[in-house]
Protein backbone atom coordinates (compact mmCIF):
# COMPACT_ATOMS: atom_id res chain seq x y z
CA UNK A 1 0.00 0.00 0.00
CA UNK A 2 1.13 3.53 -0.57
CA UNK A 3 2.62 5.65 2.37
CA UNK A 4 0.80 8.15 1.70
CA UNK A 5 -2.95 5.92 1.76
CA UNK A 6 -1.41 3.81 4.81
CA UNK A 7 -1.10 6.47 6.84
CA UNK A 8 -4.56 8.28 6.83
CA UNK A 9 -6.00 5.47 9.36
CA UNK A 10 -3.38 7.10 11.97
CA UNK A 11 -4.00 10.80 11.08
CA UNK A 12 -7.82 9.87 12.01
CA UNK A 13 -6.63 8.30 15.37
CA UNK A 14 -4.57 11.28 16.39
CA UNK A 15 -7.54 13.72 14.69
CA UNK A 16 -9.70 12.51 17.21
CA UNK A 17 -7.49 12.13 20.26
CA UNK A 18 -6.67 15.37 19.77
CA UNK A 19 -10.18 17.24 19.68
CA UNK A 20 -10.99 15.35 22.49
CA UNK A 21 -7.90 16.94 24.98
CA UNK A 22 -7.14 20.24 25.05
CA UNK A 23 -3.95 22.35 26.91
CA UNK A 24 -0.94 20.24 28.58
CA UNK A 25 -2.93 16.97 27.53
CA UNK A 26 -1.87 17.80 24.16
CA UNK A 27 1.73 16.83 24.95
CA UNK A 28 1.23 13.40 24.52
CA UNK A 29 -0.67 13.33 21.43
CA UNK A 30 2.04 15.64 19.80
CA UNK A 31 4.98 13.23 21.13
CA UNK A 32 3.06 10.36 19.90
CA UNK A 33 2.44 11.78 16.42
CA UNK A 34 5.39 13.04 16.19
CA UNK A 35 7.50 9.82 16.93
CA UNK A 36 4.89 7.32 15.16
CA UNK A 37 6.81 5.64 12.11
CA UNK A 38 4.29 5.42 9.72
CA UNK A 39 3.15 8.69 10.05
CA UNK A 40 4.13 12.05 8.05
CA UNK A 41 1.38 14.50 7.40
CA UNK A 42 0.77 16.86 10.17
CA UNK A 43 -1.60 19.40 8.90
CA UNK A 44 -5.27 17.76 9.46
CA UNK A 45 -3.96 17.39 13.79
CA UNK A 46 -2.83 21.43 13.55
CA UNK A 47 -6.38 21.79 12.15
CA UNK A 48 -7.94 20.33 14.99
CA UNK A 49 -9.62 23.75 17.15
CA UNK A 50 -8.08 22.72 20.38
CA UNK A 51 -4.68 22.81 18.66
CA UNK A 52 -5.28 26.00 17.13
CA UNK A 53 -5.62 27.13 20.67
CA UNK A 54 -2.74 26.57 21.77
CA UNK A 55 -1.55 29.67 20.13
CA UNK A 56 -0.10 32.56 22.42
CA UNK A 57 -0.82 30.26 25.46
CA UNK A 58 2.07 28.53 28.13
CA UNK A 59 1.13 24.81 25.80
CA UNK A 60 1.90 27.28 22.39
CA UNK A 61 5.10 24.94 22.13
CA UNK A 62 3.33 21.82 21.27
CA UNK A 63 2.10 23.65 18.08
CA UNK A 64 5.48 25.24 17.46
CA UNK A 65 6.43 20.99 17.39
CA UNK A 66 3.88 20.17 15.54
CA UNK A 67 4.93 23.05 12.84
CA UNK A 68 8.40 22.03 12.83
CA UNK A 69 7.09 18.11 11.49
CA UNK A 70 4.73 19.69 9.34
CA UNK A 71 6.66 22.20 7.42
CA UNK A 72 10.61 22.21 8.75
CA UNK A 73 13.78 20.29 8.03
CA UNK A 74 16.52 19.28 10.91
CA UNK A 75 18.13 22.73 10.32
CA UNK A 76 15.42 24.12 11.41
CA UNK A 77 15.20 22.69 14.73
CA UNK A 78 18.91 22.73 15.08
CA UNK A 79 18.73 26.77 14.77
CA UNK A 80 15.78 27.00 17.12
CA UNK A 81 16.62 23.85 19.39
CA UNK A 82 16.83 26.84 22.56
CA UNK A 83 13.00 27.71 22.10
CA UNK A 84 12.28 23.88 21.42
CA UNK A 85 11.77 21.03 23.79
CA UNK A 86 14.75 18.20 23.17
CA UNK A 87 13.30 15.59 20.69
CA UNK A 88 13.39 11.83 21.47
CA UNK A 89 15.28 9.57 19.05
CA UNK A 90 12.13 8.70 16.85
CA UNK A 91 11.53 12.25 16.90
CA UNK A 92 14.96 12.84 15.41
CA UNK A 93 14.84 10.25 12.84
CA UNK A 94 11.40 11.23 11.54
CA UNK A 95 12.69 14.77 11.57
CA UNK A 96 15.50 13.85 9.31
CA UNK A 97 13.04 11.56 7.11
CA UNK A 98 11.35 14.65 6.45
CA UNK A 99 13.80 16.50 5.25
CA UNK A 100 15.37 14.30 3.09
CA UNK A 101 11.53 14.32 1.18
CA UNK A 102 11.80 18.23 2.00
CA UNK A 103 15.20 18.13 -0.54
CA UNK A 104 13.74 15.78 -2.88
CA UNK A 105 10.68 18.63 -3.58
CA UNK A 106 13.36 20.57 -5.55
CA UNK A 107 15.88 18.53 -6.78
CA UNK A 108 15.53 14.62 -8.21
CA UNK A 109 19.60 14.35 -7.66
CA UNK A 110 20.96 14.78 -4.36
CA UNK A 111 24.40 15.29 -3.60
CA UNK A 112 25.95 13.29 -0.73
CA UNK A 113 27.66 16.44 0.69
CA UNK A 114 24.36 18.34 0.41
CA UNK A 115 22.49 15.53 2.73
CA UNK A 116 25.14 14.87 5.38
CA UNK A 117 25.12 18.53 6.07
CA UNK A 118 21.32 18.48 5.96
CA UNK A 119 21.37 15.51 8.28
CA UNK A 120 24.19 16.05 10.27
CA UNK A 121 26.05 13.15 9.05
CA UNK A 122 29.67 12.51 9.09
CA UNK A 123 30.59 10.19 6.43
CA UNK A 124 28.93 8.38 3.51
CA UNK A 125 28.40 5.05 4.54
CA UNK A 126 26.05 6.56 7.91
CA UNK A 127 24.36 8.26 5.23
CA UNK A 128 23.78 5.59 2.75
CA UNK A 129 22.42 3.62 5.59
CA UNK A 130 20.06 5.96 6.60
CA UNK A 131 18.87 6.42 3.48
CA UNK A 132 18.39 2.62 2.78
CA UNK A 133 16.91 1.44 6.04
CA UNK A 134 15.62 4.29 7.13
CA UNK A 135 13.91 6.26 3.99
CA UNK A 136 13.71 3.66 1.08
CA UNK A 137 12.65 0.63 3.20
CA UNK A 138 10.33 2.74 4.97
CA UNK A 139 8.68 3.29 1.86
CA UNK A 140 9.06 7.41 1.56
CA UNK A 141 11.26 7.55 -1.41
CA UNK A 142 12.54 5.15 -4.25
CA UNK A 143 15.72 6.00 -5.78
CA UNK A 144 19.86 5.08 -6.74
CA UNK A 145 22.66 5.39 -4.53
CA UNK A 146 25.10 6.16 -7.00
CA UNK A 147 28.74 6.04 -5.04
CA UNK A 148 30.85 7.11 -8.05
CA UNK A 149 28.88 10.32 -8.65
CA UNK A 150 28.10 11.00 -4.52
CA UNK A 151 25.15 11.52 -4.66
CA UNK A 152 21.25 10.20 -4.60
CA UNK A 153 19.27 10.21 -7.65
CA UNK A 154 15.43 10.21 -6.37
CA UNK A 155 12.56 8.41 -8.54
CA UNK A 156 9.89 8.98 -6.12
CA UNK A 157 9.44 10.79 -2.94
CA UNK A 158 5.94 10.62 -0.53
CA UNK A 159 4.84 14.35 -0.12
CA UNK A 160 4.71 16.89 3.02
CA UNK A 161 1.95 19.08 4.44
CA UNK A 162 1.78 22.13 1.99
CA UNK A 163 2.42 25.67 3.59
CA UNK A 164 -0.27 27.82 4.01
CA UNK A 165 1.77 30.53 2.19
CA UNK A 166 2.24 27.59 -0.61
CA UNK A 167 -1.76 27.31 -1.46
CA UNK A 168 -1.62 30.13 -3.97
CA UNK A 169 0.83 28.60 -5.58
CA UNK A 170 -0.20 24.94 -5.43
CA UNK A 171 -3.60 25.96 -6.35
CA UNK A 172 -2.57 28.13 -9.60
CA UNK A 173 -0.56 25.31 -10.96
CA UNK A 174 -2.90 22.96 -10.77
CA UNK A 175 -5.37 25.88 -11.92
CA UNK A 176 -2.75 25.61 -14.82
CA UNK A 177 -2.73 21.80 -14.90
CA UNK A 178 -6.31 21.61 -15.89
CA UNK A 179 -6.49 24.38 -18.54
CA UNK A 180 -3.41 22.62 -20.67
CA UNK A 181 -5.32 19.45 -20.34
CA UNK A 182 -8.77 21.15 -21.60
CA UNK A 183 -6.46 22.68 -24.43
CA UNK A 184 -4.73 18.76 -24.81
CA UNK A 185 -8.43 17.35 -24.30
CA UNK A 186 -9.62 19.37 -27.45
CA UNK A 187 -6.67 19.06 -29.68
CA UNK A 188 -7.51 15.43 -29.02
CA UNK A 189 -10.65 15.59 -30.21
CA UNK A 190 -9.99 17.36 -33.47
CA UNK A 191 -7.45 15.03 -34.30
CA UNK A 192 -9.81 12.43 -33.75
CA UNK A 193 -12.49 14.31 -36.24
CA UNK A 194 -9.97 14.55 -38.51
CA UNK A 195 -8.55 10.95 -38.30
CA UNK A 196 -12.71 10.08 -38.77
CA UNK A 197 -12.85 12.16 -41.84
CA UNK A 198 -9.95 10.88 -43.43
CA UNK A 199 -11.03 7.59 -42.59
CA UNK A 200 -14.33 8.36 -44.63
CA UNK A 201 -12.94 10.05 -47.66
CA UNK A 202 -9.94 6.45 -47.92
CA UNK A 203 -13.08 4.10 -48.10
CA UNK A 204 -15.26 6.37 -50.74
CA UNK A 205 -11.80 7.09 -52.75
CA UNK A 206 -11.50 2.56 -52.11
CA UNK A 207 -15.21 2.19 -53.18
CA UNK A 208 -14.59 4.53 -56.29
CA UNK A 209 -11.34 2.87 -57.35
CA UNK A 210 -13.60 -0.52 -56.76
CA UNK A 211 -15.89 1.06 -59.20
CA UNK A 212 -13.71 1.68 -61.49
CA UNK A 213 -11.82 -1.80 -61.59
CA UNK A 214 -15.61 -3.49 -62.50
CA UNK A 215 -16.47 -0.99 -64.75
CA UNK A 216 -12.53 -1.56 -66.71
CA UNK A 217 -13.20 -5.56 -66.47
CA UNK A 218 -16.91 -5.47 -67.58
CA UNK A 219 -15.94 -3.30 -70.71
CA UNK A 220 -12.83 -5.69 -71.34
CA UNK A 221 -15.44 -8.56 -71.05
CA UNK A 222 -17.58 -6.79 -73.41
CA UNK A 223 -14.77 -6.48 -76.18
CA UNK A 224 -13.09 -9.93 -75.61
CA UNK A 225 -16.70 -11.21 -76.54
CA UNK A 226 -17.02 -9.07 -79.73
CA UNK A 227 -14.07 -10.45 -81.13
CA UNK A 228 -15.07 -14.29 -80.50
CA UNK A 229 -18.04 -13.44 -82.45
CA UNK A 230 -16.27 -11.73 -85.55
CA UNK A 231 -13.82 -14.32 -85.57
CA UNK A 232 -16.39 -17.06 -85.40
CA UNK A 233 -18.52 -14.95 -88.44
CA UNK A 234 -15.25 -14.97 -91.00
CA UNK A 235 -14.36 -18.17 -90.76
CA UNK A 236 -18.10 -19.93 -90.79
CA UNK A 237 -18.97 -17.64 -94.11
CA UNK A 238 -19.79 -19.94 -97.37
CA UNK A 239 -18.00 -20.02 -100.52
CA UNK A 240 -14.29 -18.88 -101.53
CA UNK A 241 -12.69 -21.83 -99.36
CA UNK A 242 -12.97 -25.19 -100.46
CA UNK A 243 -12.88 -28.02 -98.00
CA UNK A 244 -10.22 -30.75 -98.28
CA UNK A 245 -12.36 -33.52 -98.23
CA UNK A 246 -14.70 -32.23 -100.58
CA UNK A 247 -12.21 -31.93 -103.04
CA UNK A 248 -11.36 -36.12 -102.22
CA UNK A 249 -14.41 -37.05 -103.09
CA UNK A 250 -14.70 -35.65 -106.57
CA UNK A 251 -13.87 -37.60 -109.66
CA UNK A 252 -10.78 -37.01 -111.21
CA UNK A 253 -10.71 -35.68 -114.72
CA UNK A 254 -8.98 -37.99 -117.52
CA UNK A 255 -6.03 -36.58 -119.19
CA UNK A 256 -6.16 -37.12 -123.43
CA UNK A 257 -3.04 -36.91 -124.70
CA UNK A 258 -2.30 -34.63 -127.37
CA UNK A 259 -1.44 -36.25 -130.92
Amino acid sequence: MDIEQKQNEFIDHFVKRASSLKGSALASVVTEATSHPSLFAFSEILAVPDVVELEGTEHSVYLDVLRLFAYGTWSDYTSNSGRLPELGSDQALKLKQLTVLTLAETNKVLPYDQLMQELDVTNVRELEDFLINECMYAGIVRGKLDQLRRCFEVQFAAGRDLKPEQLGSMIQTLSNWLTTSDNLSVSIQEKIKWADNMCGLNKKHRKEVEERVEDVKKSLSSKADIDIRGHEEVYSEPGGVMDYEEDRSRPKRRRHPIS
